[in-house]
């Protein structure tokens, strides 16, 4: 074998023998997942909290939607809420009271101003979801072994988180109440109610004679 061919064999191998003693490189490590966030309490206080804001958030959502735009600056008299702030009343009680319990609202949102921030239809619904989305968010994070610590409430005593919570669920359907009355000024009826309305219409509706 001449020393050309020998030479050639040789610097062949040599990549072969440094990979077999070669260190692998190291796998980088997984990602951390992202937990899960907490699930939706099914029973106890903090369910039926939530049911009784899930009752709210659907009507006011709805009727929110079924009011025209140019009615959203509607007012009864001087002095009183309009459409579009009766709605946002309801957006910033749903930050502002959860507070008591731990719940911080968004960084930056002016719960104060938060009323009169707008008149347009579409930001003050996207508003009202937005705030409906965070008391599910807040409630989901609360045990129910929570609900009786005390934060400090209105009078200067100390009111259970339940009681809280009972409290925020009451405000909101007083200001549905509200709500409803104002649409209905307006001639908008509650579109449940309309529903409801077409569906004992069709009920009474007389069979065709058969031919």
């Amino acid at each position: 074998m001449s020393f050309t061919v020998l030479l050639t064999l040789l610097m062949s191998a040599v990549p072969a023998v440094f990979a077999q003693g070669a260190t692998p490189a190291a796998t980088p490590a997984p990602a951390a997942a992202t937990p899960a966030p907490p699930a939706a309490p099914t029973s106890g206080p903090r369910a039926e909290f939530q049911r009784l804001m899930e009752d709210a958030e659907t009507k006011l959502l709805r009727l929110a939607e079924a009011v025209p735009a140019e009615k959203y600056t509607w007012r009864p008299g001087e002095g009183v809420r309009s459409v579009s702030e009766v709605f946002l009343h309801v957006a910033a009680g749903n930050y502002g009271i959860l507070r008591r319990v731990g719940a911080q609202p968004p960084e930056g949102l002016d719960l104060r101003g938060l009323e009169k921030s707008t008149t347009e239809k579409a930001k003050v619904v996207e508003a009202l979801k937005a705030s409906f989305a965070h008391v599910r968010q807040a409630t989901n994070k609360l045990t129910d072994a929570d609900l009786d610590k005390t934060a400090p409430w209105f009078g200067d005593r100390q009111a259970s988180y339940r009681e809280i919570l009972f409290f925020l669920a009451a405000h909101q359907h007083e200001h549905l109440g509200q709500s409803i009355a104002y649409a209905r000024i307006n001639g908008v009826i509650p579109p449940w109610t309309e529903e409801r309305q077409q569906q004992q219409q069709s009920l009474k509706q007389p069979e065709k004679p058969k031919q």
